[in-house]
């Protein structure tokens, strides 16, 4: 996390960012850890929050979600004195973008801010219950850019951040959404874990195979197309072991014909983002990024669509001090 203390008073602003979730790297298990995940730091949409000391009046009462990591953590560091938290900006909800890890974080760095506790990520992620499965929306959360976490063995706490690499800045991501359509979680998520079965152990080494020697190098070289490649296999991989459960290959119907039309026009890298129903599309500039955002405006307009053009963010959530 990045800290700038601008002057000494007691409200904290803390700045997170979404995240894509662009697959799972072993649903296997057999080499005695599971999940694993490749994700990316994106510089919008943000969740933007304020923690104050007292009972502050906001615009709007604290979220159900809010609350309750900021009840987890002051019972964790056993504070008595009353914090107030008011969301200027957050990520969408169930779509797919970290909207709820994201939150906890920021709200843990902010009162870990407010009375000096000093606590690590990996603490706030436990503490509030994040990070079960995918560790990556903790590490774009402290540095931003491609994260790689190494998945779950039986003695994990929170899933390591095993490999950062910063994402081409020219490259542009196009976000798909679908307003009449939210991701599946909370219950129904751990119902869906629980009875699938374990994917096959050869097709999970090929996409382990394929993440670490084509789409990491792929970004160091800024490959885009190398890149695409092992992404479409992640993607094909993680999309057919949740197809029983989200009913194909992507949730939305609508996302997936948006994505089935970029694939045929030749866009290599498309998918979901973790349950959607978000899709995403990497292209190598805005210029060609606006293109075919144009194009898709004209070929699809049901109102349930809308779209965001946003780069990557190779930097970590911020912590502000002000008034």
């Amino acid at each position: 996390m990045a800290t700038n203390k601008i002057q000494a008073t007691p409200n904290v602003f803390v700045n997170a960012y979404a995240r894509l979730h662009m697959g799972f790297l072993d649903l296997n298990g057999q080499a005695g850890r599971r999940f694993g995940s490749l994700g990316l730091g994106l510089d919008a949409p943000d969740t933007l929050i304020e923690l104050a000391l007292g009972k502050r009046i906001f615009n709007a009462a604290e979220a159900n979600y809010v609350l309750k990591s900021k009840q987890a953590l002051l019972a964790y560091a056993n504070i008595k004195q009353e914090v107030s938290i008011h969301v200027h900006r957050e990520i969408p909800r169930h779509f797919g973008l970290g909207s709820g890890t994201q939150m906890a974080l920021a709200v843990g760095a902010g009162i870990s801010q407010l009375f000096d506790l000093n606590l690590t990520l990996d603490e706030i992620a436990n503490i509030t219950g994040r990070g079960n499965r995918s560790g990556i929306g903790i590490g774009t959360f402290s540095t931003g850019g491609l994260v790689i976490d190494g998945g779950r063995s039986a003695k994990t706490i929170t899933p390591p951040i095993i490999a950062q690499h910063s994402f081409p800045s020219d490259w542009r991501v196009l976000l798909i959404f679908d307003q009449g359509y939210v991701g599946i979680h909370g219950e129904e998520e751990l119902k869906a874990f629980a009875h699938l079965e374990d994917a096959d152990l050869q097709l999970t080494q090929q996409v382990c195979h394929q993440v670490m020697m084509q789409a990491l190098p792929a970004i160091k070289e800024q490959d885009l197309h190398t890149f695409g490649e092992a992404v479409a296999l992640l993607q094909a991989y993680t999309g057919d072991y949740f197809s029983p459960v989200q009913g194909g290959r992507f949730t939305s119907q609508l996302v997936a014909q948006v994505l089935n039309f970029l694939t045929e026009d030749g866009v290599l890298c498309v998918g979901q983002s973790s349950w959607g129903p978000t899709g995403f599309a990497i292209f190598e500039s805005e210029k060609v990024a606006e293109q075919y955002l144009t194009r898709l405006q004209s070929t699809f307009t049901h109102p349930s669509l809308s779209w965001l053009v946003c780069a990557a963010s190779n930097a970590a959530a911020s912590i502000l001090f002000g008034k």
